[in-house]
């Protein structure tokens, strides 16, 4: 088992990153998040925390900053109907504490809003996971989870943020028009000074709906 990987960042695409470890390429597939942080810093070294996922056609690898969100990240792929590629999308587009706050209180309406999760898989999330989650809400500092904006700052800062994300999302492999509707359709949260990294997590959430 690989438990991490630390190289650098030779590439980075929408959905992964490849690390020069040794001479060696690893691809390990990230959240959309972490590719386009790793996408800025394309030369730099970089340590992801990995899960080594078997398949009969394939062999594949998903880093994580922290052991705790690759810990959480294996725990959401073991819940029936999840799987390693939703479980990322998960872990992309809330964070790990809101999603595990959201499970222990049974909150189906916040599950339901991340992408790949519908009503029963909500449901199914709390059954499984509910009282197993006790030591990792340890892990994670316990805020108020939402995927609602915060208070706004200046008109300017905002205007900033909209560029930023559409840059983030061409970045990630994004057409012109899918980034501009991105950006259109998360007008209010930019408006309301939304961190461009919770932007880009809206956005890709939205995008994978499509």
């Amino acid at each position: 088992m690989i438990a991490f990987l630390e190289g650098v960042i030779a590439y980075a695409e929408g959905d992964h990153v490849v690390l020069n470890v040794g001479g060696v390429g690893y691809r390990v597939f990230v959240t959309g998040t972490t590719a386009y942080q790793a996408k800025t810093q394309e030369g730099q070294s970089m340590r992801l925390y990995t899960f080594y996922n078997v398949r009969e056609d394939a062999h594949l690898l998903f880093g994580f900053a922290t052991r705790s969100e690759r810990d959480l990240f294996a725990r959401l792929n073991e819940v029936s109907g999840i799987g390693p590629k939703v479980a990322l999308a998960i872990m992309g587009a809330g964070a790990p504490d809101q999603v595990i706050w959201a499970i222990r209180a049974e909150d189906v309406t916040f599950l339901t809003k991340l992408p790949g999760v519908g009503k029963k898989t909500a449901q199914r999330l709390i059954l499984d996971l509910k009282d197993k989650l006790e030591d990792m809400a340890a892990s994670f500092t316990p805020t108020a989870y939402s995927l609602e904006a915060p208070a706004a700052p200046a008109r300017a800062m905002t205007v900033g943020l909209g560029t930023e994300l559409h840059e983030a999302l061409l970045t990630l492999g994004y057409n012109e028009k899918e980034a501009q509707g991105a950006v259109r359709s998360l007008a209010s949260e930019i408006d309301s000074g939304v961190p461009v990294e919770q932007l880009i997590k809206l956005a890709l959430k939205q995008l994978m709906r499509q």
